[in-house]
């Protein structure tokens, strides 16, 4: 069984009204069928199971015998009364079921229909027939197999499970003959939602959205996978988010429609329903079809790390930069998935991924949408003007200027804090800084310097991000020396000073001298420490114990006053400091 394509000659409606009245009588395939056959199939709307009774033997023989008879399988959805609400008809294969109102149910609540259809022969439940159970939350999904003679043979049932420490997602019942199906199906049916719904109650109130991470990877297997997974969950934890479940799946190639596999997506929609997620994250950037075609399928919002960045971004800017330089990185990468806009892009869905300045913006059409883009970035224009005039300001009066860069959270603005010692916010969250914050650091020998917190870099920075925040990234053109932090501790340290120096290449600040601080060492041994420091020629500091800053200030004297400070006694060096906003 599968969903329906968009549309198709083939493709009639077919529903019982709520007054008993027939409209348009059957959904499928009913072309080339007999008048007799599709009146066959036109009387089971007038059939009716006991409501305590999921299948019956007689039901079960006329969907076999109408099979049978047709070459055709033949389902119907059964609500929890008993009555028949569509009748579907398919070919020797598969059946669809038609789009029948995908509104979600609610926290721990099925749909209140169950899916009965005859197979042709000893097929039993297909990987059709549980993907519908999942993406519809089915009462159940029945399959019924039909001999050679058109009667019924054994039912095979499977329903949706709560989450369990097995972690499975669908039970299956044995498969018995329909008559021997006796149980009570709406005692049945209650005590699974009364499961479902002490699942979803574990929720706290006041959780943040509640979220599945998905990293698909294809090819040979690379190395990092996990640690690229553990930094898809600190975003989600900067974003304020509650990470329910992770899923990884490694493929040959990635699905071009859906970029995970049809059985690892059938077993993320029932992941996403026993944990009562509000979103999907893929760690992966998703194509405007792909993020289409997920979001229809799950019935829920499915962002890519690009738009979790771009949220993080969203939620932290407060400067008016800021704040525009986020609208218009956001507008262009929504820009191309206008077209196809779904419930997962909607600005009604709001929250993780659908926030931000320029959110008003997502429903307007493509002309309007550039129209503000080239409005904003005549605004940034301005504001890039305005900082060169600021830059030439401080080059005339000489001042040199230290730019922090470094990869997110690695401790940059606790860095700064600790050599100015001024209040600057700190937070152990991913780009908790957006805007560039200076602050005055004086030497001794009346020498000072300005020294800039930016942003923070990270793997594969969203081009978009790094078009738009070009103004801020400008700031690092003035400066005489990068004090590139990195995380010591950090498993992926090799990766993550390579991220940084890509992105500073790619704005031309490749040849700017550098400084190695290696951040954080008071959480490595002291002899590792040391010797890791020394092979990458980096200064050792912790900062935010203030251990290794007067030997950092040293290496800076040396770099920018070489010739002065070979006269100075070594740690004679002193610092103030004296604030002020870049």
């Amino acid at each position: 069984m599968a969903l329906p394509p968009p549309s198709g000659p083939l493709m009639v409606l077919g529903s019982a009204a709520a007054d008993g009245r027939h409209e348009i009588r059957v959904f499928g395939n009913t072309q080339g069928l007999k008048a007799s056959q599709v009146r066959q199939l036109e009387r089971l709307f007038r059939r009716r199971l006991p409501p305590e009774r999921l299948l019956t033997q007689e039901f079960a023989r006329t969907l076999t015998e109408i099979t049978h008879e047709t070459g055709r399988q033949v389902g119907v959805l059964v609500d929890r009364r008993g009555v028949v609400t569509h009748v579907m008809v398919g070919d020797s294969r598969s059946i669809e079921l038609p789009d029948w109102g995908r509104i979600r149910a609610g926290p721990g609540r099925l749909r209140g229909f169950r899916c009965i259809h005859a197979h042709l022969g000893d097929e039993a439940l297909t990987r059709d027939d549980l993907t519908d159970l999942a993406v519809l939350h089915l009462d159940a999904m029945v399959v019924v197999t039909t001999d050679s003679e058109g009667m019924p043979g054994r039912a095979h049932v499977a329903a949706l499970r709560a989450a369990n420490q097995e972690g499975a997602t669908v039970q299956h019942l044995p498969p018995v003959s329909p008559s021997q199906l006796d149980f009570d199906f709406q005692a049945w049916i209650r005590d699974l939602e009364e499961e479902l719904a002490r699942s979803a109650r574990t929720r706290a109130v006041g959780d943040g959205e509640r979220a599945v991470l998905v990293s698909v990877t294809a090819g040979r297997r690379p190395t990092g996978g996990e640690t690229s997974v553990e930094e898809l969950k600190e975003l989600a934890r900067s974003a304020g988010v509650v990470v329910t479940d992770v899923v990884t799946q490694h493929r040959p190639n990635v699905d071009p429609k859906t970029l995970i596999g049809e059985g690892k997506l059938q077993d993320l929609v029932v992941r996403a329903f026993q944990q009562d997620v509000d979103l999907v994250i893929f760690d992966q950037n998703l194509t405007p079809t792909q993020a289409r075609n997920l979001g229809e399928r799950m019935e829920l919002r499915v962002i890519d790390r690009t738009q979790l960045i771009l949220d993080i971004f969203a939620q932290r800017a407060t400067s008016r930069d800021g704040k525009l330089q986020v609208e218009l990185a956001q507008l262009k990468y929504r820009l191309p998935r206008l077209a196809q806009q779904d419930a997962s892009l909607s600005r009604l869905g709001a929250g993780i991924g659908g926030r931000g300045p320029g959110e008003t913006k997502l429903e307007l059409d493509r002309r309007r949408v550039r129209d503000r883009i080239s409005r904003l970035e005549r605004e940034l224009r301005n504001l890039r003007r305005e900082r060169e005039g600021r830059r030439r300001r401080r080059q005339r009066r000489g001042v040199p200027v230290l730019s922090i860069v470094g990869y997110t959270n690695a401790g940059k603005s606790t860095l700064l804090r600790a050599l100015t010692r001024t209040e600057v916010l700190v937070e152990d969250k991913m780009f908790a800084t957006l805007d560039p914050t200076s602050r005055r650091l004086r030497f001794p020998r009346e020498r000072e310097v300005l020294v800039t917190d930016t942003v923070g870099f990270i793997r594969d920075l969203p081009g978009e991000l790094v078009a738009a925040f070009r103004a801020t990234l400008e700031e690092l053109e003035s400066a005489d020396l990068f004090l590139h932090v990195v995380d010591a501790a950090a498993p992926d340290l090799e990766r993550r000073l390579a991220a940084v120096r890509r992105v500073l290449g790619e704005i031309g600040l490749g040849d700017t001298p550098e400084l190695l601080v290696f951040n954080q060492v008071d959480r490595l041994p002291a002899a590792e420490g040391t010797a890791l420091a020394r092979r990458y020629r980096a200064v050792p500091v912790s900062a935010l114990h203030s251990i290794g800053l007067e030997l950092l200030l040293d290496r800076v004297a040396e770099i920018l006053w070489e010739s002065e400070v070979s006269e100075a006694p070594r740690g004679s060096l002193a610092f103030a400091a004296e604030g002020g906003r870049g």
